[in-house]
């Protein structure tokens, strides 16, 4: 799948994230924002000029933003830029329950923030069986190899695949290879390898 199905999942069918940054003690802090539009450039979503959360993006321009629904979850990290007012009447369009939240011009107080230059990720668990993951990238995003993945000293010994939850892991060749798409990343097959030929990345 490309990027746009992975965001017009998060913003239209998910809606509600999870959004990380950094308190003012340093430590991680959450809150549950509404991811309001998605073009080309990035995700959008919105705050008030009078919240910690507003100078924390300000200051800190990065975030790190989760949402999950029916066992599907979108994650994104990257970098936030405030676009002030720019979008603001098309998210009151495509969400009007905002106008019952700030009604007349009290929306003025709002700012609009893009999430672009991020990367991102899917987990899919709604077939226990068979889950999938999938990586992608936003305007420019870095793309990290993640996963766990087999050197050429293995053996063809096959202890991996009698770990591993989800069967992943092709042993019909040698190397056995790790189906990036499916695999847990719990690291059993790592633990297990008798040459410790299996590495993790990212």
């Amino acid at each position: 799948m490309d990027t746009s199905y992975y965001l017009k999942m998060l913003v239209e069918d998910m809606h509600s994230a999870t959004v990380a940054t950094l308190g003012a003690d340093g430590l991680p802090q959450t809150r549950i924002i509404d991811m309001m539009l998605y073009d080309a450039q990035g995700v959008y979503f919105l705050t008030a000029r009078g919240k910690a959360f507003y100078d924390q993006l300000m200051q800190q321009r990065y975030v790190a933003i989760s949402a999950s629904k029916d066992k599907r979850a979108v994650s994104l990290r990257g970098c936030v830029r405030n676009i002030g007012s720019e979008k603001l009447d098309e998210i009151f369009v495509y969400n009007p329950y905002m106008q019952d939240i700030y009604p007349d011009d009290t929306r003025s107080t709002l700012e609009v923030f893009r999430l672009y230059e991020a990367s991102g990720e899917y987990f899919d668990i709604s077939d226990p069986a068979h889950v999938r993951r999938d990586s992608f990238t936003l305007g420019g995003g870095e793309t990290t190899e993640r996963g766990y993945f087999v050197g050429p000293d293995c053996i063809g010994c096959k202890l991996c695949y009698s770990v591993c939850p989800q069967k992943c892991i092709d042993i019909s060749q040698k190397p056995v290879v790790i189906d990036q798409n499916r695999c847990l990343r719990c690291g059993r097959c790592a633990e297990i390898c008798p040459k410790r030929t299996i590495e993790k990345r990212g």
